[in-house]
């Protein structure tokens, strides 16, 4: 018969098993979820992203500066971005500026937008510029962007890898990760290319801002201050 103490013991050693084996579960949990969601477990602002940019049409590479287009193409108005996806300057105006235009001018026609590829900051840009372009070829572009700006770390701290970059096109809705992985090696020139046009119109920061339009042409607009004073220059251009 086992005394109090053996069976005391006994249960003791039931529990750290039982334990032991819960802590074994949630790593496997914790393994399998980081894998089986195409490695973007860990980003920011996905759900964010897709509710701005839900049934806006997209298009990537279809103008002769490699812009990747959001909105209607024969909208009258067209709100060129010069940006670098190391740009912390460019993700406060991805986040807190540019929002309103996308969800009132774009969604209802009135402008399209361009995002050009101004890499100022390092070789980096360059990499993440032509991911960009890479995921614009499958209609994927401007969430490729939207999605690595709330996921922004330190300008040239290494954090660009092939990892990154792939966990982002995978959260971006990139279909076919393998043409994009072949696609975004073959388009570093392309990513770099904007950098003389950008120098030419007198831009040397991001984000830099080209309005087109019936009334006013092509108007340089440096770097507005406000959501307000882009609606303002788009109205006076419609």
């Amino acid at each position: 018969m086992r005394t109090e103490n053996e069976r005391r013991t006994k249960l003791m050693q039931l529990a750290a098993g039982a334990v032991f084996l819960a802590i074994v579960a949630i790593a496997v949990l914790i393994v399998v979820n980081s894998t089986g969601n195409g490695g973007d477990t860990n980003l920011e602002g996905k759900a964010e992203v897709n509710r701005l940019l839900k049934g806006i049409q997209q298009e990537g590479l279809v103008l002769s500066d490699q812009g990747i287009v959001l909105g209607n193409f024969k909208a009258p108005v067209e709100l060129v971005e010069y940006g670098d996806l190391q740009c912390p300057v460019c993700r406060g105006y991805s986040e807190d500026i540019l929002p309103p235009i996308i969800e009132n001018r774009v969604k209802k026609g009135q402008v399209r937008m361009v995002f050009l590829n101004y890499p100022i900051i390092g070789h980096e840009s360059v990499a993440a510029g032509a991911a960009a372009l890479a995921a614009g070829k499958q209609g994927r572009g401007w969430n490729f962007i939207e999605l690595f700006y709330r996921n922004q770390g330190e300008e040239n701290s290494g954090y660009i890898t092939d990892e990154f970059l792939k966990a982002v096109a995978e959260g971006a809705g990139v279909k076919n990760i393998a043409q994009w992985e072949q696609e975004r090696k073959q388009l570093t020139t392309e990513a770099a290319s904007i950098t003389g046009d950008a120098q030419s119109l007198g831009f040397e920061g991001t984000p830099s801002f080209v309005l087109r339009g019936p009334n006013t042409g092509l108007e340089l607009l440096g770097t507005p201050d406000s959501t307000g004073a882009l609606e303002e220059a788009i109205e006076k251009a419609s």
